[in-house]
């Protein structure tokens, strides 16, 4: 052991220091990607973003719904309705008695929150498209008694209380139960200035409305197919600055509404970035312009007075001034896009303006012209209520020339512009009324080039109502002779949007037939004749495309008759796309119900102007 104890210390006393530890390598640099976008050019962002609300309808709303929302049908290229097994594996009918349709969902579909993609959603949607007011395509849903959950959730059966071969275009644009349910508002305010979580390939990141823009970024993670592009941001761009933003591809797309001043604008672009002229595709808007007379109410429950205040509107004077491109709306089921559309508008009053006639229909229901050319009954004059969404510049737009062409025809007018949030839900309405001098919306422009993207969060202040054009000979001053009311009012003549997609009897049905006793009574659009229900049942039962012929037409006699409101015209857009643009992504106007945006998972970034 002594051997060893000093052979140890011998060894250690001849070595040599100790070699020091390698230094370490240096961090490999990590190149960061850059992030990729799109910047399309808008015409308006819209009051909220719910796809379910006609007071939220607005290109921002359909292109959040196709890429954020889940459905279980989707359009393809041509229209047809087919499954999205992203979100369901299948979808059939299991029994003829009940009526009955089951749905597998997809295991893996689930919200950004963490929360499946569930039954709940579909019962969730269900209760809320029966008994809200202003929503969008409520008929099938009026339809259903049962909705049962299965397979913990990922199994859904809906029953139905007559067949309904329509079923496919239910249950589309799904939103979170799990979120909106016990949110305070949840069916609005929750998506008032955004989408709180997302079940697609996109998620809504912020909302700016002061400088006019909506941000979608990718959904991370995402339980399919991801999308290429890392954000495709929707920004505000007026008209008078559409030839800039073009040239010097500010934006990489633009959806304006078309018109001759953007005809202009467009044409005056030369090329963008030197390398050649936009691209112009025309697509119609999925809606028809439309008035709607309270027909359960006030001086306009006689159907005399509807049909006098009908025949003194000149509804193509009214498309000419506010929308000259386009397309007239000569019946209440139908719209010009629809394949085979037909006009039923009679050859004279109500549809078209006739003095006369008139004057005729408001002798029939009591009323006498006075000295002063003001209709009166009992010594009080006809007034009328026309309410038009502060939040809705076209609809603002349409309404003063409604008020304009009455007052001409001795009908006293007042404009009210209450909140669209309240206007399609409310039997009355605070009454708000316009400034005499619209001014216009603040950061109309959006940034200028170079500057920072990033919008703010959701929790954006409210909406700031959006002016409507200023007045013009043809869109005169609405500033009225008599005063303005004090209290809350009913609307007697509203100006709206009315859907133009899915089959025509489903869309008569959601927009003319009695709604679900849940309905507040005096709601905004509930017009229920008891001469024409029995028509739309038997469109809302039809099997055959587009619905039966004979009942389609008896129906649109009946609403010309009975006049619930009136059609105005179909809206054409524009898809404006770069060289640039159309060589990433080959964007088309898409499907009505989806829009440009449906083929927008496969867009990638159109190369850099300064490449």
């Amino acid at each position: 052991m002594v051997a060893v104890l000093a052979l140890t210390a011998l060894l250690a006393g001849c070595s040599a220091d100790p070699i020091p530890a390698p230094a370490p390598a240096p961090p490999v640099p990590t190149v960061q990607a850059e992030t990729t976008q799109l910047v399309a050019g808008i015409t308006d962002i819209g009051p909220g973003f719910n796809p379910h609300l006609r007071a939220d309808q607005s290109a921002v709303t359909q292109a959040i719904s196709t890429l954020v929302l889940p459905s279980v049908f989707r359009p393809d290229a041509n229209g047809n309705l087919q499954l999205d097994r992203t979100i369901a594996t299948s979808a059939q009918v299991t029994s003829t008695a009940p009526f009955t349709v089951s749905y597998e969902l997809n295991v893996q579909a689930s919200w950004s929150s963490g929360a499946p993609i569930a039954a709940e959603d579909f019962v969730y949607l269900w209760q809320q498209m029966r008994s809200q007011p202003g929503t969008i395509g409520s008929s099938g849903y009026r339809a259903i008694t049962d909705v049962r959950s299965r397979a913990g959730g990922k199994a859904v059966d809906v029953t139905f209380d007559r067949p309904y071969p329509y079923w496919p275009e239910l249950f589309s644009g799904l939103l979170p139960a799990h979120i909106l349910k016990d949110a305070p508002g949840g069916w609005t305010a929750p998506m008032a200035n955004g989408v709180p979580v997302s079940g697609g390939p996109y998620r809504v990141m912020g909302v700016d409305r002061v400088r006019g823009e909506v941000l979608l970024t990718r959904a991370d993670p995402y339980w399919a197919t991801p999308a290429v592009l890392d954000e495709i941001m929707l920004r505000r761009i007026d008209t008078p600055l559409l030839t800039a933003a073009l040239a010097n591809r500010d934006i990489d797309l633009a959806l304006p509404d078309a018109g001759p001043d953007v005809d202009r604008a467009i044409a005056a672009v030369t090329s963008t970035g030197g390398t050649g002229r936009p691209t112009v595709q025309r697509a119609p808007r999925p809606v028809v312009q439309s008035l709607e007379f309270r027909s359960g109410g006030g001086p306009m429950a006689d159907p005399r007075v509807r049909q006098g205040v009908a025949a003194a509107l000149d509804r193509d004077a009214i498309r000419r001034a506010v929308a000259p491109a386009a397309v007239p709306a000569d019946a209440f089921g139908v719209a010009p896009s629809d394949a085979g559309y037909e006009p039923t508008a009679p050859a004279g009053a109500p549809a078209r303006p006739d003095p006369a006639a008139s004057a005729a229909a408001f002798t029939g229901a009591g009323y006498v012209r006075g000295s002063d050319g003001q209709w009166q009954i009992g010594g009080s004059p006809l007034s009328l209520v026309v309410g038009a969404a502060a939040d809705r510049p076209q609809d603002l737009a349409v309404a003063r020339v409604v008020v304009a062409q009455l007052k001409a025809a001795g009908v006293r007018a007042t404009l009210v512009t209450p909140p669209a949030a309240d206007l399609f839900a409310q039997p009355t309405v605070t009454p708000a009324t316009p400034s005499a001098t619209p001014t216009p919306a603040a950061g109309g422009a959006g940034p200028a080039p170079g500057a920072p993207t990033t919008p703010a969060a959701p929790t954006t202040p409210a909406p700031t109502p959006q002016a409507a054009p200023p007045a013009t000979s043809e869109t005169p001053s609405t500033t009225s002779t008599t005063s303005a009311p004090t209290g809350p009012v009913a609307v007697d003549v509203l100006v709206g949007a009315r859907p133009a997609t899915g089959a025509p009897g489903p869309r008569l049905d959601s927009e003319y037939g009695c709604p679900d006793p849940s309905v507040p009574a005096g709601s905004p659009g509930v017009s229920c004749f008891p001469a024409v229900q029995p028509l739309l049942d038997r469109l809302t039962s039809a099997q055959t495309a587009p619905a039966d012929p004979a009942a389609l037409a008896d129906a649109e006699r009946v609403l010309w008759t009975q006049l619930p409101g009136l059609p105005l015209y179909q809206q054409q857009g524009l898809v404006v796309s770069t060289p640039q643009t159309d060589a990433v992504t080959r964007v088309t106007p898409g499907p009505l119900a989806t829009g440009p945006f449906t083929g927008a998972t496969r867009w990638n970034e159109p190369e850099p102007k300064d490449r």
